[in-house]
């Protein structure tokens, strides 16, 4: 792919971990070049050491998960000699994004209020926990908390069981995600008006705002939703896991339209019955449909019905990792790729979901801290006595 939505933009990225580096890499996958900002006094952005797999020293696969495709610039933003050299570099950015504690931007210089007389244009992303603006500032903060407070936990699981997390970190990744739409807007806006701005993100905020209808229905209604067992949708059914001969397959006849042509391959006199005709009356049956799915389902294996089922009623198999990632769909359409690792040429990541004009778009290995120091400096002016010099302050 010769030319990239972002080609030709710069964005400087004091990040580590994971939200604020998940959205980072989408726009770094995009074209723009993302500068990470490492602090070499603490070796780094942390998810580097962040076992129990490594790729060397102060590298791993988890850091590689998160960070393909950036630049690495090693700096000390609190040094009088690394500001200078910051200060530099905002002038030829068009954003800066953090995923710092929410009282650090100010602390550390990098809002839009300090840093517009430097750069007019630049763009200020702040990721944070709680946010900038509340009394829960200077709060540390975590995905899982999030998901303890927002509510979600409380609708995930089974009914009968304590309240559940995701498996993963959805809401760092939903976080910053929703970071990287709103950087890019920003700077949509300041290329077209010449003014930066902030921009504001917290995992807090974003995880309530995943609530949704939820949500909804409870602020205009007072109704609270509840786990329902096997997974199943709140309202419509059959929506749910349900018993084969040998696993679970996940059904979803959503619709009547969907209902009459499971009903007809499934050719079960019970459930043909006016009771199961309508959405209604199927929520109103749930548990008693649910066994009799289950009955005529136990007749064969998931494979079986999977076959029968593709293409004419949504339905998925329930995988664990290793048959999720074995599975050869996900090569076929190419979300796995190859990434060449000094430490591993044979390296593997997913790919990113976006396509352009048909394309996946591709991914270079996260480099060594500090890889483009002397690039970047050389770029901003310094001479190689002056960066020896920055080097030797640890100011690089």
């Amino acid at each position: 792919m010769t030319q990239l939505p972002l080609d030709g933009v710069r964005i400087i990225a004091v990040e580590q971990y994971g939200a604020g580096p998940y959205g980072s890499m989408y726009l770094a996958d995009l074209g723009a070049e993302v500068i990470k900002i490492e602090n070499p006094a603490i070796g780094g952005d942390v998810s580097r050491q962040t076992g129990p797999f490594f790729l060397g020293e102060n590298d791993s696969y988890f850091y590689q998960t998160f960070n393909v495709n950036k630049k690495s610039l090693t700096l000390n933003l609190k040094s009088e000699e690394g500001r200078k050299v910051f200060e530099k570099l905002v002038k030829t950015a068009d954003a800066v994004t953090n995923n710092l504690r929410g009282d650090q931007p100010q602390k550390l210089g990098i809002t839009y209020e300090q840093l517009k007389h430097i750069n007019p244009k630049i763009v200020c992303g702040h990721l944070s926990a709680y946010g900038r603006d509340n009394d829960r500032a200077s709060w540390p903060g975590y995905d899982y908390l999030m998901q303890a407070e927002a509510g979600l936990m409380s609708l995930t699981g089974e009914p009968d069981q304590a309240p559940t997390r995701f498996g993963v970190s959805m809401v760092d990744f939903m976080t910053g995600a929703v970071a990287s739409l709103g950087l890019t807007a920003a700077m949509l806006g300041a290329h077209r008006t010449g003014q930066g701005r902030d921009v504001d993100v917290s995992l807090f905020d974003v995880a309530l705002h995943q609530l949704s209808y939820p949500a909804t229905w409870y602020l205009n209604e007072s109704h609270v939703v509840k786990r329902v067992a096997r997974s199943a949708h709140p309202a419509t059914v059959p929506c749910q896991l349900y018993k084969t001969q040998d696993s679970f397959v996940f059904l979803m006849a959503m619709t009547d339209k969907f209902w009459d042509v499971l009903v007809d391959i499934l050719d079960d006199a019970v459930l043909k019955e006016s009771r199961f005709s309508a959405v209604a009356g199927r929520r109103e049956n749930r548990d008693i449909l649910t066994t009799e799915i289950d009955r005529v389902l136990a007749a064969h294996p998931t494979a079986y019905w999977l076959e029968v089922l593709k293409g004419r009623i949504p339905c998925a198999p329930v995988y664990d990792v290793p048959q999720a990632l074995n599975n050869q769909y996900i090569r076929d359409i190419g979300m796995v790729q190859s990434v060449p690792h000094p430490a591993n040429q044979e390296m593997e990541i997913l790919a990113n979901p976006i396509k352009l004009d048909g394309q996946r778009l591709s991914g270079k290995a996260a480099v060594p801290m500090g890889t483009d120091t002397e690039s970047l400096l050389t770029e901003l002016g310094y001479s190689a006595a002056q960066i020896a010099e920055l080097s030797a302050s640890k100011a690089v």
